[in-house]
């Protein structure tokens, strides 16, 4: 069995730019309480670098995500991970969260999840079933299989997972979500190695529908 520090690190990994802005990023985010989920790179609105957190217990307040982006955005600026301008986006999870820790697989046993793997296993890269818990190093997945009856228990590697979330189920994610939100901070903030352009900030909330 898994210790508990091992079933909370982040088996998902980013590449490139990403994963570079990761390191940065993930002890800073520790130091202030929270948890790194993912961070991702696009070019949307010009250029957008967006930072995925929460707290260990899975809350995230929109003050959370301005403290985050307050402390991060100096590191980055020290750094320049990033040729060019961008804009910082600091958000909670969604129902439709990235599953990037075993701890996740525990958490949301009951849910249904999508998780694509590295390499094949049994002829196939991806699949899709009802999350069932974590056991010896692998995420136990129940899910249909053709020719089978009856839904057949899985077990994935946490080694060979590129990438896992959770299936949005409205009906099932009502009554858990009730009076919640995903949170977006974007302070409107372009990064540049200009001081003048670093300090032009707009603070605007944006609420994923």
């Amino acid at each position: 069995m898994s210790s508990p520090a091992a079933t909370d690190r982040r088996f998902a990994r980013e590449t490139g730019p990403a994963r570079v802005i990761a390191d940065l990023a993930e002890p800073v985010l520790e130091e202030l309480g929270f948890r790194l989920v993912r961070v991702k790179v696009s070019g949307r609105d010009g250029g957008t670098v967006q930072i995925m957190a929460e707290r260990p217990t899975g809350e995230m307040t929109v003050e959370d995500c301005a403290t985050i982006s307050r402390r991060l955005s100096p590191v980055l600026d020290a750094y320049d991970p990033m040729p060019g301008q961008y804009r910082l986006e600091v958000s909670s999870p969604g129902i439709d969260r990235p599953l990037v820790r075993p701890s996740d697989f525990a958490w949301w046993a009951g849910h249904e999840a999508k998780v694509e793997l590295k390499e094949l296993v049994d002829g196939r890269k991806r699949f899709r079933g009802v999350i069932e818990g974590v056991e010896d190093d692998e995420a136990r997945l129940r899910i249909e299989l053709e020719g089978k009856a009856e839904l057949v228990t899985i077990g994935l590697p946490f080694s060979l997972i590129s990438e896992a979330k959770l299936v949005v189920d409205m009906d099932s994610f009502r009554a858990d979500l009730a009076g919640q939100e995903t949170l977006r901070f974007n302070p409107g903030r372009e990064k540049s190695r200009s001081p003048t352009n670093r300090d032009r900030r707009q603070k605007t909330w944006l609420r994923q529908a």
